[in-house]
């Protein structure tokens, strides 16, 4: 008797999903089908960047190949590419290198590209004062103090991963400007960080002796 009834709770359930099927067989084949392709279209995607990523880090090591060979013009040409057409980290990192290159017989140029890439938010904070202290360093030369001040006193707080380098130029900016008392500032900012590589203190204990040699001739 029990297999009688098991017999016909069988026939039940397959009523039940033939039923199932001749409502929803085609819902359920057209989303078998969106996820294979939805699958595959990931895949070919992922594969896409990939091969492109491959692609812009070998362009890019043949550019530093240039630049030390001391092939100027072609090195900024190729970081200039890759800069505009490679992916997003790629790019950032040419235009670095670009105006590197560009450094060498533009520096306002150079000094443009560097303003640029420090006020691009999506590069984020590092890169932007990576920037900012490179533009910096090509003006400190010929700027007035007060502009390398303002580029650069943003980049002497505790927080920031460039604040050495910073504080030194501020410090050497000073010097050129031949302003003690600023220079004595940054040197203070300076020896008080417990995290100040020896190699900044000892620039700045040399800056501060030929400044006291200067004052005593």
């Amino acid at each position: 008797m029990s297999d009688i009834f098991q017999e016909v709770d069988e026939e039940i359930r397959r009523e039940r999903l033939r039923k199932l099927w001749d409502q929803y067989g085609i819902l359920i084949i057209a989303a078998c089908v969106l996820l294979v392709v939805g699958v595959g279209g990931w895949r070919t995607y992922e594969w896409w960047e990939a091969k492109k990523a491959a692609e812009a880090g070998t362009a890019f090591q043949a550019a530093i190949a240039l630049a030390n060979e001391g092939k100027n013009k072609e090195a900024e040409e190729a970081f200039g590419k890759l800069a505009t057409t490679g992916p997003a980290i790629y790019r950032t990192l040419a235009r670095f290198r670009e105006a590197a290159e560009v450094a060498r017989r533009d520096p306002k140029a150079a000094v443009a590209i560097y303003d640029r890439l420090a006020a691009e938010n999506s590069a984020g904070r590092v890169l932007q004062d990576l920037a900012a202290l490179r533009a910096a360093t090509i003006l400190v030369d010929t700027a007035p103090y007060s502009e390398i001040v303002q580029r650069l006193e943003p980049l002497t707080a505790p927080d920031r991963t460039f604040r050495h380098s910073a504080r030194n130029m501020l410090a050497l900016a000073a010097w050129r400007a031949k302003d003690p008392t600023a220079m004595q500032r940054w040197a203070d900012m300076i020896f008080a960080d417990a995290d100040t590589p020896s190699g900044t203190r000892g620039q700045i204990q040399m800056l501060l002796a030929l400044a006291e040699s200067e004052k005593k001739s």
